[in-house]
This record gives C-alpha cells, structure tokens and sequence, in this order.
C-alpha cells in the first residue's frame, strides 16, 4: 500500500498534468548546447497539483536532488532524494536513488516562453516548469 501510494504521490508532485503542457505553445525543442546553458546548474520548479513548486537542482557535477518538503512529501514518502543527471543526444536524463525505484528517465524539453519549458518524458507524460536561478 505505503509503496503504490509512492508511486501516486510522486507521479503527482514531479508530473504536472497533461493539460498544464498543452497550454503553453512550443517555440523549439532545446538541443544538448541548450540544455547545458539554460537548465545545469540552476533549480528548475515543478508546479505540483495540489499546490505549490518542487525544486529540482541540477548540479553542474552530475548531481540531481530534490526536495518535497515543502508539499508535505515526508507523510508519505521520502521527501528527499538525489541522484544523478546526463545528456543523451537532445534529452535531459535522470536517475535518483529512491525514487520511482531508481529508474532512469529521459526528458525532451522545449521553450515555451522566456524562462520556462514543457518537457515530454519517455513514457509520454508532459508537463510545464519554470527555470530558476
């Protein structure tokens, strides 16, 4: 039960719905350049569904982590998490420790507007964020 839980809570908090992305209009799929420049070494925020940002920080030594603190993540799972990102052709991959039993995942992004992408994941879920600082 604890882990199908898992499972729904972290799909919710670090997928934003699907119909956030379609409301933003696409103005070119970032390439590796782009996503070295515009995403490694900053926070990139995640809208949550029920409410509020989760951060993920992609750290220019490979480094990814996350923190779900702030939504109230820890009732249910570990609220923090980290692991490690890579660029495979034009996609931002990921892989954390614990969370979604440290499956790899691979992200396209696209600018929708100045300082925020919508990203397709290669199980097809898409979403909006906002790049940070």
């Amino acid at each position: 039960m604890k882990k199908t839980l898992l499972h729904a809570l972290l799909s919710a908090s670090l997928a934003l719905p699907m119909l956030a992305g379609a409301a933003f209009a696409d103005t070119g799929r970032l390439n590796a350049d782009e996503i070295r420049r515009d995403i490694v070494g900053r926070t990139i925020y995640l809208a949550a569904p029920i409410g509020g940002e989760f951060p993920l920080n992609y750290r220019t030594n490979g480094v990814v982590d996350g923190d779900g603190e702030a939504l109230g993540l820890g009732k249910f799972i570990a609220p923090k998490d980290k692991g490690k990102w890579w660029i495979d052709g034009n996609r931002l991959c990921q892989q954390f420790n614990v969370w979604y039993d440290g499956a790899p995942m691979c992200f396209e992004l696209s600018r929708t507007e100045p300082g925020k992408v919508k990203w397709v994941r290669d199980n097809g879920q898409t979403g909006v964020a906002r790049i940070g600082n």
